[in-house]
Order: C-alpha cells, then structure tokens, then sequence
C-alpha cells in the first residue's frame, strides 16, 4: 500500500518536470544540450558516489566495456545528475548517470559533467526508478516492478506513466500483470528462457510452473503456448457431463449387488456422502421380483 505522505505529495515537483532532468536532448550534432537544465560543472570523477537507494543492481559488464569504448573515442555526451552529497563534504550523489560513472572509470577519466540539482531524499528515488524504466537493456519483470514502485510508493497512475514515458497505458498493464505468476517462472522470464508473450499465455494457466517449463523444455512458440495453455481447459469442457471416475470399493458393491439380485445395479456416489443407487430391471416379472425382495426385508 501507497504511503499516505507519498500518496499526498503525488507528484512532487510533477512527473513531467522530474523527466525533464533524466531524458537527454540532443542537437542536429548528436551532442548533449544541457544548457536549459543548468550549467554544467567538471567534478572529479573520485568526487562522485553512486545512489545507495539505486533500484538497479546489475550492470552488465559487455554493456559497460561498449561504453567505455564510446567514452574514450567521444566523452560523455550527456552530463550526470547529481546532488550534494548528504554526508561527505565536497562530495556529490548520483541521481542519473550511475552507468556512465562506472563506465567512465573504465576508460580512466578524471573529471566527469555533471548539472547539480537539488533533490529531496524521494525525489532521488523517484528519478532513479524513472531512468531504469526507459533502459533498454531492462527485463519484462524489472521494467514491471518498477512501474509499480512507482505507482505504490509515489502515487502516479498507469495513465499519468503513460504519458510522461511515452508508452501505451496497455503496454504497462500487461506488463504489470507479469507480476501475478509464481516467481519461478518470472526467474525464466528474467534469464530470457521464455519471452514476454509466453508469461502472458501463462498466467491464466492453472498451473502455470508446470506449464513454463514444460515450455522450455519442448522449446515452444508463443501460438504453441497459447494452445498448451488452453488444452486443458477444452478437455474438462469435454468431460464435464462425464461422470468421475468410481472408486475400486464402488465398482465391487455393484457387482455384488447385481449378482444377488441378478439385475444391474449402479452406484452414484458424492464426494460429500450423498448419492442414489439405480436398479434396471428388464420385464414385470423382474420388476414383481425387486418388490418382493424390498418387502421382506422389512
């Protein structure tokens, strides 16, 4: 549940001003335009210090040294954001940029652009969740759990999302309801095993970790997913006007009351102890029989 503190704020300086700090802008040059978010400061690269509320753990290290690369042979295009760091003296925390600090370290720079902005505790978070989000490198599951720490913690809405990061509000509907299986299968999701269109098959399955692996193992497509997932749902529509299947105990007190009776006689027995017990008799004379044997039992 939503803090109500956060859920008063909402948006806090707005969502929209929020990215305007995180989304870069570029000239006809492919160069970072930086000068209506403020002036840009050369701080010593030993001077900056990542987020310790950072969302995003991993950084892969291909990603990073690709970088890196672009780094050495063109610099940072696009300045960092930063605040005063709350403890260390001329010292700044990252807000956005953390990947191109640990990348620019990489290729041995000194000093790094940064645009220095004042950011309340929540706000940091806010942006860092808001960077990680627009990441291309980021999983179903990632992207899906960050839209909802931004709607639980923060108070936006799928619609006001939406707007502010240039996606369809069904795109992060379906992807939010991702979260709904078992977290096994969002660990297949998460190591690329299966895509996003096979978790969405699965989550109406009734077994759904079953399912997703049966799905790896047989190698199967989206279509086949769908298909697997739907099969056992056709077959109980079939057998549903069939009766279940009896018990051993069941099918002998048949046969041992249709041999001393010498008619057919079958059982229908309910889970709950209810039930009846149909005798089938072929003539009136086996019908005058049956009453005789029910009237002497009295």
């Amino acid at each position: 549940m939503a803090d109500s503190k956060h859920a008063k704020r909402g948006l806090g300086r707005g969502l929209s001003a929020l990215m305007a700090d995180v989304r870069p802008t570029t000239d006809d040059a492919g160069s970072a335009k930086a000068a209506d978010k403020g002036p840009v400061t050369a701080v010593p690269i030993e001077n900056l210090y990542p987020n310790p509320d950072q969302p995003r753990r991993k950084f892969g290290p291909e990603q990073l040294e690709e970088l890196a690369a672009s780094i050495r042979e063109k610099g940072i295009l696009q300045p960092l954001i930063v605040r005063k760091h709350p403890e260390k003296s001329n010292a700044y925390e990252i807000i956005a940029g953390e990947r191109r600090w640990r990348a620019a370290q990489k290729a041995q720079l000194h000093e790094l652009p940064v645009i220095v902005r004042d950011f309340t505790d929540d706000e940091v978070l806010e942006i860092a969740i808001i960077e990680n989000v627009q990441r291309a490198d980021l999983n179903p599951v990632e992207e899906a759990a960050g839209y909802r720490q931004l709607m639980e913690r923060f108070g936006h809405t799928q619609e006001k999302l939406a707007e502010a990061l240039s996606k369809s509000r069904s795109h992060i509907a379906n992807l939010m309801r991702l979260l709904q299986l078992p977290e096994g299968v969002l660990d297949l999701l998460r190591e690329g095993r299966i895509t996003a269109g096979h978790a969405r098959a699965l989550i109406t399955a009734e077994d759904p970790s079953a399912l997703a692996a049966e799905v790896v193992r047989r190698g199967l497509s989206v279509r086949e997913t769908e298909k697997l997932v739907k099969a056992p749902k056709k077959a109980a529509k079939k057998t549903g006007s069939r009766r279940p299947e009896k018990d051993a105990d069941t099918r002998i007190l048949e046969q041992d009351l249709s041999a001393n009776i010498r008619m057919m006689v079958t059982i229908d027995h309910q889970a709950d102890g209810t039930g009846q017990m149909v005798i089938r008799y072929k003539n009136m004379d086996e019908l005058d029989q049956l009453c005789q044997l029910l009237s002497t039992t009295r």
